[in-house]
């Protein structure tokens, strides 16, 4: 969610500006940009140096350079932000933003911010419990600034309590949960799994299939970007990926594996959709050792694997959703339908390898929805990812009906 937002990370007087290195680079390596706005006395708890090279950006403190004259605008570090932060929050940092005084850089550019800002208080123990703190706290947020609570802990002062800066993480999973509040699958849980399984033979030889998982990881991460928390099942893919923040990934191998994994994690969400090529069959029996090449032939009994998409049908309350693929070469239309049914499915997603550039192993797919009322929608050849936006726009429509 922070991925290329631009940051505004104010830094105050407090013991706790120490934690700042740690909070600049948690924001760098969410992909956000940060630049630094230092009040003067906070440049005596850590040096601009290292949040400059934590950054890669200047560090801020002055209107202006007396050496060379030139000026910090205050108005355009504020209008380029898309959120400003201010942590740690110092108590007379937090007075002087409520009566709207202005005598360093860090509180002008506060002022002329147009973005949301958020604040990480720091203080001891008794400041922070003091009726003043909490009256300046609720103006604040009645303001419309967003209050990031304190932490318990032992502080500066040797006593243990409440008025601790909230940890670098945290402060990172505060700000991408408000921001994520208002995205249309927020909130919610979904199960994706994708890729291929291996059936081992032995040691070095398997059954298995051209799947290379790019649909169904561009369906995750179209979900995160939304706002779903993603649980992604994924088989013994080569293929590189990128994956948004809000999917855990978990590696199997076999159909197995994945029935185990997709089985024990479909309870807890709202819904399911499976693109994985999953083997129908597995071996009867694996060797231990490599097989060797003594005859001209060589007869593997096979037996069928778990249906997973079968099984979550059987599963599936009436407030969950669960969508399957179909992947046809003939009677397209025909067969769909039927596994549509055959498996309590609310849509199904239907390729067809007839279709040039669709299947495995593009970067491209052309599908065919059909959901349980037989309403048929068929989209033109395009990216998986826009394939991905389509199948999840399907998605939330079903899910709000």
């Amino acid at each position: 969610m922070l991925n290329k937002k631009k940051i505004l990370l104010g830094i105050t007087g407090g013991i706790a500006a120490y934690k700042s290195a740690l909070l600049v680079r948690q924001l760098v390596k969410a992909n956000a940009e940060v630049k630094v706005v230092m009040t003067p006395s906070a440049r005596s708890f850590i040096g601009p140096l290292t949040l400059s090279t934590l950054s890669k950006n200047d560090v801020y403190s002055e209107f202006f350079d007396a050496k060379t004259g030139s000026w910090s605008n205050h108005v355009d570090l504020a209008l380029w932000a898309d959120l400003v932060l201010i942590a740690p929050a110092t108590s007379n940092t937090l007075a002087k933003m409520v009566h709207g005084q202005c005598d360093n850089l860090l509180l002008a550019c506060y002022l002329s911010a147009k973005s949301p800002v958020f604040v990480a208080p720091a203080m001891d123990l008794d400041m922070a419990d003091h009726p003043t703190l909490h009256r300046n706290l609720s103006q604040l947020a009645s303001d419309g600034v967003q209050i990031i609570p304190f932490e318990e802990g032992e502080l500066a002062s040797g006593l243990v309590g409440k008025g601790r800066m909230a940890e670098p993480e945290n402060i990172v999973s505060f700000i991408t949960k408000h921001l994520n509040k208002d995205l249309p699958l927020a909130g919610r849980k979904f199960l994706v799994n994708a890729g291929p399984t291996h059936e081992p033979i032995d040691p070095v030889r398997f059954i298995g299939n051209r799947s290379t998982g790019k649909m169904g990881v561009a369906i995750a991460n179209t979900i995160a970007t939304q706002g779903g928390e993603v649980e992604l099942i994924l088989g013994p893919t080569t293929t590189p990926f990128n994956f948004h923040k809000n999917i855990r990934v978990t590696r199997v191998e076999t159909a197995n594996d994945m029935f185990k994994a997709c089985t024990s994690v479909f309870p807890s969400c709202d819904a399911a959709v499976l693109s994985a090529a999953v083997a129908d069959f597995t071996p009867a029996s694996k060797s231990d050792k490599k097989i060797k090449k003594t005859a001209n032939t060589m007869d593997i009994e096979l037996v069928k694997t778990p249906d997973t998409l079968k099984e979550l049908g059987a599963l599936k309350s009436d407030n969950q959703i669960l969508v399957g693929f179909a992947l046809e070469t003939n009677n397209e239309l025909e067969h769909a339908k039927d596994k549509l049914k055959r498996k309590k499915l609310d849509f199904i997603v239907l390729n067809s390898l007839q279709d040039s550039g669709a299947g495995f192993g593009h970067d491209t797919n052309k599908v065919t929805l059909i959901d349980k009322y037989d309403e048929i929608r068929t989209f033109d050849l395009k990216s998986k990812e826009k394939v991905a936006m389509d199948i999840v726009e399907k998605l939330k429509e079903v899910l709000n009906a």
